[in-house]
């Protein structure tokens, strides 16, 4: 039986040595070089799983650049995920080992994925390989909150559309959007739909006048903050044409409260007929007439999504940490507070509070600040 290699020990030497040479290589040449191979040889990590899997996705996703074809996701819905093909729709489904990852995202796909397929039948693919996302809108799904919700991928902006009334403004969902966003890597714009109803004559004055006033905190709340604000109306057109301006080229996605004008819009810039839902009278919400996102191509340059109203709104994977960083005004004020830990919710001598009383700071924003650092400790939780 031969010895065991970590029991082998260098050969003797067979060359005769020269005076001079042993002065300059030492006494065995060899001996480190021998050395050097054997630890090499002894190194099993190259060899770990992990690494070896990584050279073989690698190989994988090159393998598949090259042979599969490219498609865009428009939609997705119970007949199957909708693929445009460079003008070709053709009706996909999952290869199921894709469906065995291991992630905290309750969809494994979404509306605006580019994906790789292979064709099975005439129209029909088999999807092998999603790519890697450049942005992403997504939330805390609603029940558990253990699990992202994907809801769009790959745009440049998200119009948090809101309305004046039916249903009244709400500026703590906004900025949850607007977290979200900024988050996906993504620029926030908020559309404040329906303002002909600041005008309106049928509405009683006194919630005229607080309708209005909301509406004017809002503007003022926002332009301090840096986020670009764009007031539209359906029925007169009223900065429709700015709205098309900032969509021109994009991929922008349409978010926001159920019947807060989201499809309405979308059909008065594209001629298309998205189903308009009539608001519920009874408890002032919208009604759901977006059940799926799909993606749509825009005549004057770009693509917009539209997506299912939603009542609420929890951002995925959000620090307490983080939250004053996505309210730059509180941030900036917040280097002013005697404590550096501060939390701005309550402290002495807080500079972000003092602010707010002065009214240097919108007491909307702040408002929407406090609730975002007391809800998002259970944020993750079954309710």
């Amino acid at each position: 039986m031969s010895p065991k290699e970590d029991d082998r020990v260098p050969r003797p030497k067979r060359w005769r040595e020269h005076s001079e040479e042993s002065n300059f290589f030492g006494q065995d040449r060899k001996s480190e070089k021998y050395a050097r191979k054997l630890a090499s040889a002894k190194d099993r990590s190259k060899y770990k799983k992990t690494d070896l899997r990584k050279q073989s996705k690698s190989k994988e996703i090159k393998s598949i650049n090259e042979e599969l074809e490219r498609g865009r996701v428009l939609s997705i819905a119970s007949q199957g995920i909708f693929v445009d093909v460079r003008g070709e729709i053709v009706t996909c489904t999952l290869r199921g080992v894709l469906k065995k990852d291991k992630t905290l995202a309750k969809n494994l796909i979404v509306v605006g994925d580019f994906v790789r397929f292979e064709r099975t039948s005439a129209g029909e693919g088999l999807i092998e390989h999603i790519e890697p996302r450049r942005s992403l809108l997504s939330r805390a799904e609603n029940l558990s909150r253990k699990k992202e919700q994907l809801i769009a991928a790959n745009i440049d902006q998200v119009l948090i559309t809101v309305s004046v009334a039916l249903p009244a403004l709400k500026p703590s969902l906004v900025d949850r959007y607007i977290i979200a966003a900024q988050k996906g890597d993504m620029e926030p714009i908020i559309v404040i739909n329906k303002i002909d109803l600041l005008e309106s004559e049928d509405e009683d004055k006194a919630t005229l006048e607080q309708e209005r006033a909301l509406y004017g905190e809002m503007l003022k709340a926002y332009q301090i903050a840096g986020i670009p604000v764009i007031s539209v109306s359906t029925k007169t057109g009223q900065g429709i044409d700015l709205l098309k301006e900032a969509m021109k080229d994009k991929v922008s996605v349409f978010s926001g409260q159920s019947g807060v004008g989201k499809s309405s819009l979308i059909n008065t810039m594209t001629g298309h007929e998205l189903r308009v839902g009539e608001l519920v009278e009874k408890t002032q919400k919208g009604s759901h007439t977006t059940t799926t996102a799909h993606l749509i191509p825009l005549e004057f340059g770009g693509w917009c999504i539209d997506t299912p109203g939603i009542k609420s709104f929890g951002v995925w994977n959000l620090d307490k940490e983080e939250v004053e960083h996505h309210f730059p005004e509180i941030f900036t004020c917040g280097h002013q507070c005697r404590f550096p830990d501060c939390s701005h919710t309550g402290e002495e001598e807080c500079a972000v509070i003092d602010a707010v009383e002065k009214g240097k700071i919108s007491p909307l924003r702040y408002e929407s600040y406090c609730a975002l650092m007391q809800s998002i400790s259970r944020d993750h939780f079954r309710r």
